[in-house]
């Protein structure tokens, strides 16, 4: 199976630099996966879509502000840093005379080239955050140490000084009001690098309309890192890898799945993530949901076949994504992207502060 075969012609314009005015102004594009007669309403119609008895399952994530920008020491040379992943907390270093607590992170760089093992940065706000690099990996990633002069925790310095990691396809700098509207409303434990986008969707009036319809709502974890938006770099889709990403689900969010599906109730995903999550715990269980947390490297693409959900909410995606590439598999290649030209044709927005899709 090929990648090229998940292209299409995006007008660049349609991909949304800005969130809805309000969490529930989206649209909402439905597709049913029998017929793939495409319809068109707005997210605040969801309900309308829905059963009593549906149960939707949401990732509770909370992104973190890992984009860091600081300069190279002693040149001064601007430098962006993501950080991926904490790999652990490192032995002390010494700073102003006394040792203070490091951590080691899995971040990507730029200019990654310039950044050799041991090269330093600095990161300075309200606090200053120092860095070394201690290995270069692939694809601009680096292994870097980070502490603070003062012993400040390093995620407490983060938080402080660090910006929204908004997607590069949106061209302008984060602003404070990223800082929460890049964040669900279900949002509780951070550690995510990017927003599981589908839940952007969510508002108090939204989830009242869902409760008076009878629709139950569940909440799981995923943290979301660079392998839910990597690059696919092969040209075979069956070649292409993606790294592992830490989840969670608690008890109480394994049994309400778990009685729906024995119930013949429909069990529906808000989102990419919260699907690879399902799938995945199910896939390892026989169809069951078992509560506990772990990693999943699940790539899923057409020919998978699904055991736990019967129904996705997720927004538009790149071309050629292992996320499209998800979407595909659940509702069909040629169904999904004849609705993705008429999203086009329609004037839907996509990518992360974009518009919806419903497939049931």
């Amino acid at each position: 199976m090929l990648v090229r075969d998940f292209d299409f012609d995006l007008p660049a314009e349609l991909i949304a630099q800005e969130p809805a005015a309000d969490r529930g102004g989206a649209r909402l594009l439905y597709l049913p996966r029998r017929s793939g007669a495409v319809a068109h309403s707005t997210i605040a119609a969801l309900p309308t879509w829905l059963h009593a008895g549906d149960v939707l399952v949401v990732n509770n994530t909370r992104v973190f502000p890992a984009r860091l920008l600081g300069h190279r020491v002693p040149s001064g040379g601007a430098v962006e840093c993501l950080l991926v992943a904490r790999l652990d907390t490192a032995t002390g270093v010494v700073s102003s005379g006394f040792s203070v607590p490091a951590e080691r992170w899995e971040a990507l760089v730029h200019p990654g080239q310039k950044l050799k093992p041991g090269s330093r940065v600095v990161f300075r706000g309200a606090v200053t955050l120092n860095g070394e690099i201690l290995e270069r990996r692939f694809f601009g990633r680096r292994t870097v140490r980070l502490w603070t002069d003062d012993g400040t925790p390093v995620q407490r310095a983060v938080e402080t000084i660090g910006h929204v990691p908004l997607p590069p396809y949106i061209k302008r700098e984060d602003r404070g009001s990223d800082r929460e509207r890049y964040q669900t409303v279900f949002a509780r434990t951070s550690g995510s690098i990017a927003a599981p986008t589908a839940g952007l969707h969510f508002n108090a009036a939204l989830l009242a309309a869902l409760r008076e319809r009878g629709v139950g709502v569940t909440e799981i974890t995923l943290h979301v890192g660079y392998g839910t938006f990597q690059p696919v770099r092969v040209e075979q889709v069956e070649d292409h890898r993606v790294e592992p990403e830490r989840y969670e689900i608690s008890s109480e969010a394994a049994g309400a799945i778990n009685q729906a599906r024995d119930q013949g109730r429909r069990v529906i995903a808000v989102g990419t993530t919260t699907t690879r999550t399902l799938e995945s715990v199910g896939r390892a269980n026989e169809g069951r949901i078992v509560a506990g947390g772990g990693s999943t490297d699940l790539f899923i693409y057409p020919g998978f076949q699904f055991t736990v959900i019967s129904g996705l909410l997720t927004n538009f995606h790149l071309p050629q994504s292992s996320l499209l590439m998800l979407v595909c598999a659940f509702a069909g290649r040629e169904r999904v992207l004849a609705a993705y030209r008429e999203a086009v044709q329609e004037r839907y927005r996509f990518y992360s502060y974009g518009d919806a899709m419903l497939i049931l």
